[in-house]
């Protein structure tokens, strides 16, 4: 009989992982609103689970500024901080012009046709007018900008700061006018990639991120 060949463990994903995901959705969205408390027995029985993972997720979405954690309280959806997110943002926008900068010098011409793809992708959810659809396929062409830049370590921050502001970059998009600004900036942005237009690439990618903290701190501002 032969010897049996060593197999890779099945991966089986928490479920606190799972709620996690489904959670930062409804907050990224709107649907869970700044403020609102997060009722357990209501979300259990939204989600279909006990209170161990959704409790184990609020913890986690804490730890992404999502969520505070409030005594003898619970839980609510964190309000969003304008000046954490204005620091955070200006980080973001260091992070991808190096990105943009790595990524014009080591893409490959494969690559850059893959993020062409996602773009019309997007551009088809934008016609739609399906936001979350768009938003989805625009988060894809970010990561994949900073992946095609070939440096792992940055791609690996990214990723941890971008789920920080995921709610503001989806928040950006709520003004039609704003929302049709980001897809004429995404033009660009491609077309300096495809072109490896380092310095151009830079600077649109930053300007991109400016443009979507004014349209959020605005939006902060009218609703208070």
């Amino acid at each position: 009989m032969p010897a049996v060949q060593a197999m890779q463990p099945i991966n089986r994903r928490p479920l606190h992982e799972e709620v996690v995901d489904r959670l930062r959705d409804l907050i990224v969205r709107g649907d869970l609103a700044s403020g609102a408390r997060l009722n357990e027995r209501l979300l259990c029985e939204r989600l279909g689970i006990s209170r161990t993972p959704l409790r184990e997720a609020i913890k986690l979405l804490a730890t992404e500024g999502l969520v505070e954690l409030l005594p003898n309280r619970g839980a609510v959806v964190a309000a969003i901080d304008a000046a954490r997110l204005a620091e955070m943002l200006q980080v973001m926008g260091a992070l991808e012009a190096l990105a943009g900068e790595l990524a014009c010098r080591h893409a490959s011409a494969a690559r850059i046709e893959e993020i062409r793809a996602l773009h019309k992708k997007m551009l088809a959810m934008h016609a739609r007018g399906d936001l979350a659809a768009y938003f989805q396929y625009n988060q894809a062409i970010h990561l994949s900008i900073v992946e095609a830049s070939g440096n792992s370590v940055l791609a690996n921050m990214y990723r941890q700061l971008n789920a920080n502001v995921r709610r503001a970059r989806y928040m950006a998009n709520f003004s039609k006018e704003r929302w049709d600004d980001a897809v004429r900036e995404h033009e660009e942005i491609l077309d300096a990639l495809a072109n490896r237009k380092v310095a151009a690439l830079k600077r649109l990618l930053q300007e991109h991120l400016a443009n979507k903290l004014a349209a959020v701190l605005t939006g902060i501002e009218k609703a208070a």
